[in-house]
């Protein structure tokens, strides 16, 4: 098996919330065949099941749409049918509806590992990650050299932009990536 090829370059943040996401979402989806979900929503789900993962407590609504397309990734890579449609504004799949989520968990919690760690491979190696501060500060000194560009940005895109940098983005890249995802949820 090849290491996925991800519409936009994945984190290891990415990788790694979304498949607690991922095993949130089959849980939601076993309970209730066919039910949208909120991004909020599904963030508590997958907290309430690991309230001790730092990574996943900071992550932001506004930052789904990378650990979205890792699930979509997934499910595609192993024939199961697309999970991401469950988490609005998308239109879930009817396919999601009837499969049998339970019955196969064992097994694709184990298929996840490895789709996990080839995804993880196919991180490039310049995404270092950060801690809070230092990431912080690069923000903070990209911020004051580049003002007007950053003008848009909200205060949850702040929040999202230093947990990008943090997962090992450059400030630039963290920016592109927070103003595409305001501009898909206005």
């Amino acid at each position: 098996m090849n290491a996925p090829t991800p519409p936009l370059q994945w984190t290891g943040t990415d990788i790694d919330v979304g498949a607690r996401l991922l095993a949130a979402l089959m849980q939601h989806a076993g309970a209730r065949p066919g039910v949208a979900i909120e991004g909020a929503d599904l963030l508590a789900l997958a907290r309430k099941a690991h309230p001790r993962d730092a990574m996943l407590g900071r992550a932001l609504p506004l930052g789904l749409a990378p650990k979205l397309q890792f699930i979509a990734a997934f499910c595609a890579q192993y024939g199961y049918p697309d999970l991401a449609t469950l988490v609005l504004p998308r239109v879930p799949d009817p396919a999601v509806a009837s499969h049998d989520w339970a019955g196969t968990a064992v097994s694709a919690g184990v298929q996840l590992l490895t789709f996990a760690k080839l995804a993880h491979a196919a991180v490039p190696a310049r995404f270092k990650a950060r801690a809070e501060k230092p990431a912080d500060i690069a923000w903070y000194a990209y911020f004051r050299s580049h003002r007007a560009a950053c003008e848009a940005v909200t205060g949850e895109g702040k929040k999202e932009i230093i947990n990008l940098i943090m997962a090992g983005l450059d400030p630039e890249s963290a920016l592109s990536r927070v103003l595409a995802a305001q501009a898909a949820s206005v």
